[in-house]
């Protein structure tokens, strides 16, 4: 009996990971749910700079993983990058806490900049390796590892849910100054997370073997020459962020490079089998279909906050909601409807119904979809001075959520699965790559948001006059991306059996 609920129950070193993640997303997401209000309402900027500010920022945030993951892989191990990652955004957002205390001054400003770019160099070290560590802790064949990117998912959300409370409530109050205190929320969180990773690795992560997992790689050449790029890491960042928003766009290029970059790494590798290449395509190609999602999702503490602040009607009770505080809705959705989720994956397994990666996320994007249609119900023929009923944005979180979880923690699984074992990390940082592309996106797509006294944007010859425009925009880009992945499911399936 005790042998069949270790079984079937997950190992310690998996809610170590969960804890581990819980503490840094709070930290995170706590910080982006009062970003672009403190860019427009402490630094001044419009929604337009805001927008493509916090496009380019979080871009970066999901582009720097390839670098963390190249080094776990050859130098550091996930052990080492995921506290020096964690100390790194403690220092960020210290740093923000400063810039918040100087707003509005020159001072701030240089601030600002230093504190993300402790953050996006930080993130590179600490997102890619923890959530490779997950799977680390199961053996290849063990079908627990949806379930267990699920649960993992929680721990992302359950911060989220935490994080965005806190800093909604102590930092979003309508007065600038109080910005500040939520940044200062976020770097003590993250102080709280990576103690808490240094207290428990050597005890809870290993294999089910007992071998210590995320050690320094035995090829290692060598790992303190690497804190010297540090400091030219940061540089890069700074320029990048500060080019893209005021002089010229380099971060997509960028992106684009450093896709086809990696992909001539890993696919011109004599090692790989044929297999292997296949597998490595679908991780590819499903990637690409992961920006169309994350590109719409990603409005949440954008356009959707502006939203939120601006057309929507946030009184309840007699008391007005913070405008931020919506973004919370995801996080509430997700925490809640994980468990089910993973449950109902499990069923499904256990009877051979199970839907493959592929169409699980297809579903997910068709629901990104259907979540922005509530929307354009919601705003139709909106006139001048009535506000949204908060209730069309609550719909749209919860399919949004819904969908999240189709896609993102299956995505991660899905990787871990189909990565030869010497590019696990770098292709994990792949999927990441993903999510900048998308994250760039949405800080372009934010800009186009309508505003009234203002010439109409444009986008491909389609006119943006009013919000139902605007959100008719996500509903088609959404559902032509499902309907694609949907036709090339049972491609992707076979080629992710191909023999090795």
């Amino acid at each position: 009996m005790e042998q069949t609920l270790k079984a079937e129950g997950h190992p310690k070193g998996l809610y170590l990971l969960f804890a581990t993640e819980m503490w840094e997303r709070f930290s995170y997401y706590g910080m982006r749910a009062v970003l672009v209000l403190f860019l427009t309402k402490a630094m001044l900027m419009d929604k337009a700079f805001a927008s493509k500010f916090y496009g380019g920022y979080t871009s970066l945030i999901y582009l720097t993983p390839l670098i963390g993951g190249y080094i776990s892989d050859r130098y550091w191990g996930n052990r080492r990058s995921i506290l020096v990652g964690g100390i790194l955004m403690a220092v960020g957002q210290f740093i923000l806490f400063a810039a918040g205390s100087a707003y509005g001054t020159p001072l701030g400003q240089g601030l600002l900049y230093l504190g993300l770019g402790g953050m996006i160099i930080g993130n590179g070290f600490f997102k890619p390796n923890i959530s490779s560590m997950v799977g680390t802790l199961y053996t290849s064949t063990d079908k627990r590892r949806d379930a267990a990117y699920t649960i993992f998912y929680m721990g992302i959300n359950l911060g989220s849910f935490i994080g965005n409370t806190i800093t909604s409530l102590i930092g979003d109050t309508g007065r600038p100054e109080d910005f500040r205190w939520a940044f200062l929320a976020c770097g003590i969180a993250m102080v709280l997370g990576t103690g808490l990773f240094q207290w428990g690795k050597n005890k809870y992560l290993h294999t089910p073997e007992g071998e210590q997992v995320g050690n320094t790689p035995i090829s290692s050449p060598g790992v303190k020459g690497v804190f010297a790029i540090l400091p030219v890491m940061l540089a890069l960042a700074l320029g990048f962020l500060w080019l893209d928003t005021t002089t010229l766009p380099v971060i997509m290029p960028l992106l684009i490079l450093s896709a086809l970059g990696i992909a001539a790494l890993i696919l011109l590798d004599k090692s790989l089998t044929a297999g292997d290449r296949q597998r490595v395509y679908v991780i590819f190609t499903v990637a690409f279909f992961v920006v169309f999602f994350w590109a719409a999702f990603e409005q949440a503490p954008a356009s959707l906050t502006f939203f939120a602040d601006e057309q929507m009607d946030r009184t309840i009770f007699n008391y007005t909601l913070p405008a931020s505080i919506f973004q919370n809705l995801n996080a509430f959705f997700i925490v809640t409807c994980a468990p089910l989720m993973a449950l109902l994956w499990t069923a499904l397994g256990k009877r051979g119904q199970e839907p493959p990666s592929p169409m699980k996320m297809a579903i997910g994007l068709a629901l990104l979809a259907l979540g922005y249609l509530v929307m354009c119900f919601g705003v139709n023929d909106l006139q001048p001075g009535v506000k949204v009923s908060m209730f069309f944005l609550v719909g749209l979180y919860f399919l949004h959520s819904i969908g999240e979880l189709c896609l993102s923690p299956i995505g991660l699984s899905l990787v871990n699965k189909l990565a030869p074992l010497k590019f696990s990390s770098l292709l994990m940082a792949v999927w990441f790559l993903a999510n900048a592309a998308a994250n760039y996106l949405a800080g372009f797509m934010s800009s186009l948001y309508p505003e009234a006294g203002k010439p109409a944007p444009q986008l491909f010859g389609y006119e943006i006059t009013d919000l139902y425009s605007f959100f008719m925009v996500f509903v088609f880009a959404g559902a032509v991306a499902s309907l694609i992945l949907f036709l090339v499911n049972r491609k992707l399936v076979k080629m992710m059996n191909a023999p090795a």
